[in-house]
């Protein structure tokens, strides 16, 4: 018996495809393409067991259809979006069991980036916590507001902040460079964010992943997950050239800076 691996799968221009296997099995998550996933799956004489969608964007699930047809794996995704195959619609408080990893993810409802994202999160019997986050959350990040609103992004970071600590933050992009770039001008004094950025410019100048995060360090140095915290509140008040009187305007202020940073 072997421990699950996750491996972040490169692919289009800064798309990271998560691939979770074990004894044989393996799961993707936001298959923009299909070409190296089916390469890994072919080095690695691995079964495909399932596919998993949190979006309707082309790179994350333009790979879907050639990966079912290749392997027959079903596709899991957002209940309300358009996608190019579906066989299990998702919404928040349903389950994907998935007992050849010893895992069950949890969906959540985390609409923002687009109207009807999800994400999945879960526990393996090893004690590894995932979340599958899309492009609702990038480390120090958090994606475009391209179908929701301010408030809606701002619930849905909630949601992931309410999660363990421990818990491995699987995004799907490598943006944690001029997401970190951006984070140190918001908060300038925080040690945490300038050991994130010594710590991700030595693994990008070796081609290697910043990911995944992790929730506490996300919590630690992430400033769309700090808009409490008063200096974050007073940057952005000061990117806005006024007072900010609620979280809400904060995030908006913040999404608005690193929009035109």
């Amino acid at each position: 018996m072997v421990n699950s691996q996750l491996i972040p799968l490169p692919a289009l221009s800064d798309n990271y495809i998560w691939l979770l296997h074990k004894n044989g099995d393996a799961i993707v998550v936001d298959p923009g393409e299909a070409a190296g996933v089916a390469q890994y799956l072919a080095q690695h004489g691995l079964k495909l067991q399932a596919i998993l969608l949190t979006h309707h964007h082309g790179d994350h699930v333009g790979g879907a259809q050639e990966l079912h047809d290749l392997t027959g794996a079903p596709v899991y995704g957002p209940a309300h979006e358009r996608l190019p195959l579906c066989h299990h619609r998702l919404s928040e408080g349903d389950t994907v069991q998935l007992p050849d990893f010893g895992l069950t993810l949890t969906v959540l409802d985390v609409p923002g980036h687009t109207a009807g994202h999800i994400a999945y999160h879960g526990r393996n019997d090893e004690g590894t916590a995932f979340l599958f986050c899309g492009d609702t959350l990038f480390a120090a990040g958090c994606g475009r507001l391209f179908e929701g609103t301010p408030e809606q992004m701002l619930v849905s970071l909630r949601k992931f902040a309410s999660l363990p600590e421990d818990v491995l933050v699987c995004c799907a992009h490598e943006y944690t460079l001029s997401n970190l770039r951006w984070a140190l001008q918001v908060e300038p004094g925080n040690a945490t964010l300038k050991e994130r950025w010594e710590t991700a410019s030595r693994l990008r100048e070796k081609s290697l992943p910043t990911l995944p995060s992790t929730l506490g360090l996300e919590l630690e140095s992430n400033p769309f997950l700090r808009t409490g915290v008063q200096r974050v509140v007073e940057s952005a008040a000061a990117h806005a050239g006024h007072e900010l009187p609620s979280e809400v305007d904060v995030f908006a202020s913040l999404r608005e800076w690193k929009n035109n940073f």
